[in-house]
């Protein structure tokens, strides 16, 4: 049992991460799923596959926590885009906003190029938060069917429910997600050579502090985001705008790289302020690239929660 566990343990917090849009309530809902089938394996009759039988028992775990009818948000989910000259950074505690992961957390390891590209599409932030504005059933339908490759008659099993049911949940999410279409990013891994030289030009313009040379890469329609914050930016003008004014503190910052939701990240370190030498965690920049440009920069500025997350350092000398 131990050893089965640990095998789907990985694509488990995958699964509840798509379903619930974060890190953190994902790896408790698959530690109540392993909770839930130690005390139930006396009554698992094996008529169906162990692997089929945790889903199910996940499954029930995600709907549980979604029952209140909360959704995860991103900035973008909840405002028009500011400009520059009159943007204020408003705090909404009472939002429960969509959150990073690590890849390692929700990305198997396969010797499938397909399966680990679907893989890592799936956990895209843009993705999951489309997938937010599903009702919980067709949510876990549309994982299950579209990302997952289950049949249709395996959902109706799993949901205890007909394979019609089913089929109809699956054009009814296919259809709300078409009215929601889901912007293009291209993944981290593997890197192909342009976007290594995209990312090795951001950093160096990031920590040069060459607002010039680092909006020149961004797309027209770029995004600048920074949860918990509900504001956002759109276009080089003003997310220039925002670094040479309200975002001036980032001048001096360190990034190091890492990746996140399948996405090409940074760590953010900005310079301390009370005078002593050295860098401290400010946000965790995950970005979204397309055609050789820039088109998200999403800053997650809630860095005690994200920095030990990602395994980054707590400062840098």
């Amino acid at each position: 049992m131990d050893a089965a566990l640990d095998r789907y343990r990985v694509e488990l917090t995958s699964y509840c991460y798509r379903m619930l849009g974060s890190a953190f309530d994902a790896e408790d809902a698959v530690q109540d799923t392993y909770v839930r089938a130690w005390r139930g394996y006396a009554k698992f009759e094996g008529r169906s596959s162990l692997r089929s039988w945790l889903y199910r028992i996940a499954t029930n775990v995600c709907m549980d926590l979604l029952s209140a009818g909360s959704r995860r948000a991103r900035p973008m989910d909840l405002t028009s885009p500011q400009h520059q000259a009159s943007a204020v950074l408003n705090e909404r505690p009472e939002v429960t906003w969509l959150e990073p992961v690590p890849d390692a957390r929700v990305l198997p390891q396969t010797a499938d190029p397909a399966e680990a590209a679907l893989a890592r599409e799936s956990v895209r932030l843009a993705f999951v938060a489309a997938l937010q504005h599903l009702p919980p059933r067709q949510r876990a339908v549309l994982i299950l069917r579209e990302v997952l490759a289950w049949k249709a008659d395996e959902v109706a099993a799993l949901l205890e429910t007909t394979t019609a049911s089913v089929n109809s949940a699956l054009q009814r999410a296919r259809a709300t997600l078409s009215a929601r279409p889901v912007r293009d990013s291209e993944a981290a891994d593997p890197l192909d050579a342009e976007q290594v030289r995209l990312l090795e030009r951001y950093l160096s313009a990031f920590e040069a502090y060459d607002i010039t040379r680092l909006t020149a890469l961004l797309h027209e329609d770029a995004v600048l985001s920074m949860p918990p914050y509900d504001l956002w930016l759109r276009g080089p003008e003003d997310i220039a705008a925002w670094h040479l004014n309200q975002g001036i503190g980032c001048k001096g910052s360190r990034l190091v790289p890492t990746t996140a939701n399948g996405l090409p990240a940074f760590a953010q370190y900005r310079p301390r302020q009370d005078g002593r030498p050295g860098h401290v965690p400010w946000a965790l920049q995950v970005l979204e690239v397309s055609g050789g440009r820039i088109t998200g920069l999403n800053a997650f500025l809630d860095t005690d929660r994200w920095f030990p997350l990602f395994g980054l350092p707590e400062e840098l000398p």
